[in-house]
């Protein structure tokens, strides 16, 4: 029962003439149907029962009115109004052709497009499901105690019954298919704009490389999936950065630090992930490449970067980076082997900077 007590604990949004799109395509589309169902009703009359009934045109006429002021109106009361235009509908035609002709079910239509406007009270939503219940049963007892205006021959109510249930269920069917479309672009909509966030919130904004939590995850999910997986890691540090600075201004440091991070970009694909540390610091990553090769390849990188042409706002520079390297020794926590590649790191820097320590 734990769904049924959330379910009325749902707060709604307060109701006006400014209702939800999807609801307003859910009146008109259902008033446009129920149009076209009682035009057709008044030509099954003349064909079945060789009779003109003027009470289908009235009830398309107000229906069309309906559809007509569906925009002014607030949700409930168009809602409301279409549920009556169907319930005296069903009261009708049960009177005068009985139960077995099968309309009473378009009261199921009535209950749908209540349950699913969201600016109505979840009390209000079980209020109304227990009204049309009890209008069905008593239109069921009132068919019981009186005999029906028409009778109709058994082909007549099968013809009755079938016309009935096609278009009813057709009817529902429309329901059905626009308010679960458009849940479902809801979900994919929210699930889109979580995933921007979750990357959001692991991307830096100035690099958009991945920060350190995204990193420290990333290599969390590797070695949960691989525990026994050799794997190294680097850190790197601008050399004299700010100098960098000083020199040229904050505005060319964010610019360095960018294109750096193109050119690691650059330089390291899958499955290496490189990622900004912090400040001017950024860490790799090196899955299945033990101490030497993970050396190897941070020589190779930081060569290219000693080589990579700076240029901002006329001044032409060049940099160089620190780089510290350490690997898994299978029993360390993952933090011990980056405390271990941040000590190399500053061992190179005491030592001379523009070099890999490993």
């Amino acid at each position: 029962m734990g769904f049924l007590v959330d379910f009325l604990r749902q707060k709604a949004p307060k109701s006006g003439k400014d209702m939800p799109v999807y609801y307003r395509k859910a009146l008109s589309i259902t008033a446009v149907l129920l149009i076209a169902y009682f035009l057709a009703s008044t030509l099954l009359f003349i064909l079945v029962c060789g009779r003109f009934e003027f009470v289908p045109l009235v009830a398309a006429l107000l229906t069309g009115a309906t559809l007509w002021r569906i925009k002014r109106m607030g949700p409930r009361i168009a809602g409301l109004t279409e549920s009556a235009l169907v319930g005296c509908w069903c009261l009708w035609f049960v009177h005068c052709f009985g139960w077995g002709a099968g309309a009473q079910q378009l009261l199921v239509t009535s209950l749908i497009l209540s349950f699913f406007n969201v600016s109505e009270k979840p009390v209000a939503k079980v209020v109304f499901c227990l009204s049309i219940v009890a209008v069905r049963i008593a239109f069921y007892v009132y068919s019981t105690s009186h005999a029906e205006l028409y009778p109709l021959s058994g082909q007549a109510r099968l013809i009755f019954q079938v016309f009935n249930s096609l278009f009813i269920y057709a009817l529902l069917g429309c329901q059905c298919i626009l308010f679960s479309t458009n849940t479902q672009d809801t979900e994919r909509q929210l699930r889109l704009s979580n995933e921007e966030l979750h990357k959001e919130a692991g991307t830096d904004p100035l690099t958009q490389l991945p920060n350190r939590r995204a990193m420290q995850n990333e290599i969390a999910r590797t070695l949960e999936k691989s525990p026994d997986m050799p794997f190294s890691v680097a850190i790197a540090d601008i050399d004299f950065f700010k100098k960098v600075n000083d020199t040229y201004g904050h505005n060319c440091g964010d610019y360095t630090l960018q294109a750096l991070s193109a050119k690691f970009r650059e330089l390291c694909s899958e499955p290496i992930t490189v990622c900004r540390w912090g400040g001017e610091e950024f860490c790799f990553f090196m899955p299945n490449l033990n101490l030497d090769e993970a050396g190897m390849k941070m020589q190779d990188v930081s060569y290219a970067v000693k080589r990579m042409p700076l240029s901002f706002e006329g001044n032409d520079f060049s940099i160089t980076i620190t780089i510290g390297v350490s690997e898994n020794d299978f029993h360390s926590p993952l933090k011990t082997i980056l405390e271990e590649a941040d000590r190399k790191l500053y061992m190179g820097k005491e030592s001379g900077r523009d070099r890999v320590v490993v």
